[in-house]
């Protein structure tokens, strides 16, 4: 018989974790992760976690937030992102999270791009992401499960009662009272990307399927800094907070450019960067620099630890030497549609928190280091709701179709490289309808080749992509299209 639990939590990143760690061990909750749960978007992320200052800044923080979103944000949601900040930040400190902080004692901020002031909290200088997965791994009282990999929700009339999974290569059933999907974003649907390789978008696919709505799904954020001349899938993220501190974008012969798209420069939000270098690399056909010769050695060395190891591995070295860029794919705005407490309209038991739900939080354009802040504050709102609610006995019923056999076709890896291609041409930084449409044919005729499941997946969630494209007719945000 499968095991059942009262949670079932996909994905151990900084949402599922967080989601664990305010479930009381009374609870009988397994938390899963397809790989080691180290490989997820959380542990590499550098820049920082935004919070609040203080009740004041709550309407300073909310209007950045709405800016870099375009006003396509839910006003709601982001109070409640920014108010509910001043509640987790030193819920975290207090369970002992710790956060750099100045000589003093008291904790150091840093700015980023499209912040009005310095509120950005870090830890490990540029390691925060790390440090605070691993402060929350250890403080995990639950079982954690790790080589699951789902590929089907058990959904019948509105109620779902659990997975089917892969455990160490296994077909396995796995029931639960509450699901919460805390799976992350999409990234290696992109050629481009600096996502953990497990990130591969299976879920959304799945509740494409099921008829779950995926909303805001045309708002595909890319990192304008990041080091794509490496041969692996994930490429290496430099983070914002260098240009916050002050690092320069420039052309071949030096020049600033991006003063040219914007009067912010490299300060503009992230999808007025990054459009920008894209631009300005096909109209001149230069390499575009990240430039940190401003930079004291010494301090550099202690503010970004982890840039300076990882890079002078590759032979760099910083703050002297400069280093080509690219942008790639970073984030997904959209996801499964959710409200303020995570919950999916129409269906009872299940949860979306994190990058993997579209809260309305981040609109067309994510704001600097929001997302961290923002898994933390709805996982919390989401076991709020989870342990507010009347648990009623439900029969669980028998889930015959499974899938485990046909995860895998022959073709299918050729066929993902095609799909990611097509993404990061076509379904990237500037798009244009004819190239929409020419992705939407490809994604169309692959899905109709013998493929395993797996891909059929990732082809649900590009279909969706396209087509929320193809809908939005004027630039927004990060969707941005020249024709």
């Amino acid at each position: 018989m499968p095991e059942k639990y009262d949670v079932l939590i996909i994905g151990a990143g900084i949402a599922g974790l967080y989601a664990a760690m305010n479930l009381p061990a009374s609870k009988n909750v397994l938390v899963v992760c397809k790989d080691i749960p180290w490989e997820c978007n959380t542990f590499y992320a550098q820049g920082g976690m935004t919070t609040a200052l203080n009740e004041a800044d709550v309407k300073l923080h909310v209007q950045d937030t709405m800016a870099a979103g375009a006003y396509h944000n839910d006003k709601q949601a982001v109070e409640i992102l920014s108010r509910t900040s001043l509640e987790t930040t030193p819920d975290l400190i207090k369970r002992g999270m710790k956060f750099d902080t100045g000589p003093n004692g008291n904790l150091l901020y840093t700015k980023e791009a499209a912040h009005s002031t310095e509120r950005i909290i870090h830890a490990g200088g540029d390691a925060t992401g790390r440090y605070i997965h691993y402060f929350m791994m250890v403080q995990n009282k639950h079982k954690l499960q790790r080589n699951t990999l789902v590929y089907d929700l058990l959904i019948e009339n509105g109620r779902c009662y659990g997975v089917k999974a892969t455990v160490n290569y296994q077909p396995t059933t796995i029931y639960a009272d509450n699901v919460i999907i805390a799976s992350g974003g999409v990234g290696s649907l992109y050629e481009y990307n600096t996502n953990s390789r497990t990130v591969s978008a299976d879920i959304h696919g799945i509740c494409v399927e099921k008829g779950i709505e995926l909303a805001d799904m045309e708002f595909m954020q890319f990192h304008p800094t990041v080091y794509v001349e490496t041969p692996y899938a994930r490429k290496l993220l430099l983070t914002e907070a260098l240009r916050g501190e002050g690092a320069y974008v420039v052309g071949e012969n030096g020049n600033r450019f991006l003063f040219d798209y914007d009067e912010r420069g490299e300060l503009a939000s992230r999808d007025i960067v990054a459009r920008g270098i894209f631009d300005y690399k096909r109209k001149t056909g230069e390499k575009v620099y990240l430039d940190f010769s401003m930079f004291d050695e010494k301090w550099f060395a202690k503010r970004f630890p982890n840039i300076t190891q990882t890079f002078g591995a590759l032979g760099y070295k910083f703050p002297k030497d400069r280093i080509s860029i690219s942008p790639a794919f970073h984030y997904s705005n959209g996801g499964i549609k959710t409200d303020i407490n995570g919950c999916i309209d129409g269906m009872e038991g299940l949860y979306a928190i994190g990058e993997a739900a579209r809260t309305g939080v981040h609109g067309a354009n994510r704001l600097a280091s929001n997302s961290l802040l923002e898994g933390v504050v709805f996982a919390k709102r989401a076991v709020d709701h989870l342990l507010s609610k009347e648990q009623k006995v439900t029969q669980t019923p028998v889930f015959d179709k499974d899938y485990g056999n046909i995860l895998h076709k022959d073709n299918d890896k050729k066929y993902k490289h095609q799909l990611r291609k097509i993404m990061w041409e076509d379904i990237g930084i500037i798009r244009t309808k004819a190239g929409l449409h020419e992705a939407k044919n490809l994604i169309y005729d692959m899905k109709n080749r013998e493929i395993g499941r797996l891909l059929r997946l990732r082809l649900n969630t590009a279909s969706a992509i396209v087509e929320a494209a193809l809908a939005r007719k004027e630039s927004l945000g990060s969707h941005y299209i020249e024709s």
